[in-house]
């Protein structure tokens, strides 16, 4: 059994995380999406570990908008579960020790996302648009995974249903024959 720290009396100390990626045409900003990220915040039903926002006017200069809920020490905190998971997958307890010693070092600045996702990003949207990438930790569903948890229950699968889905599913069912 493996003495990697992934529990504590109160359950898993991170929620389960999304990465969000969304498009932009046009500049239609007037802070009401910060807003909704601070009230999520403010009723701990997500926490902003990172967001990246890079907007690309019409001559091609490029705006950024870096932001996190985390503290300094928060980062750390989660960069070392994130690499002590990944190292714990790549190499047993030995791999979650350097792991969690290397996620911890790389999320020293505070962000996920560092210079080359900035250059990356701005390199891959036209201009007069802006794409923002966040990662969301979903604070909600930590006591609800730790119920499921406690009752002997594992995830068999998860996914997110989109509006999208819903639609396509709705066009199977009238092409039947």
């Amino acid at each position: 059994m493996s003495s990697l720290p992934t529990h504590t009396d109160e359950g898993l100390t991170l929620g389960p995380v999304q990465m969000l990626i969304v498009g932009f045409t046009g500049d239609n900003f007037d802070g009401s999406i910060m807003k909704e990220l601070d009230r999520l915040k403010e009723h701990d039903i997500v926490r902003l570990i990172d967001l990246l926002f890079v907007k690309k006017n019409d001559d091609g200069e490029i705006e950024v908008v870096q932001r996190s809920d985390l503290g300094e020490d928060e980062a750390q905190e989660f960069g070392a579960i994130i690499g002590a998971l990944v190292g714990f997958g790549a190499d047993g307890e030995e791999g979650a020790e350097y792991g969690a010693l290397a996620g911890a070092a790389e999320l020293q600045d505070g962000h996920v996302f560092d210079d080359d996702a900035v250059w990356y990003l701005g390199d891959a949207i036209p201009d007069g648009t802006a794409a923002a990438v966040a990662l969301l930790e979903h604070r909600w569903a930590i006591p609800l995974r730790d119920k499921i948890a406690q009752a002997g229950g594992l995830t068999l699968s998860d996914a997110w249903v989109h509006v999208a889905d819903l639609v396509a599913v709705g066009a199977l069912a009238s092409a039947k024959p």
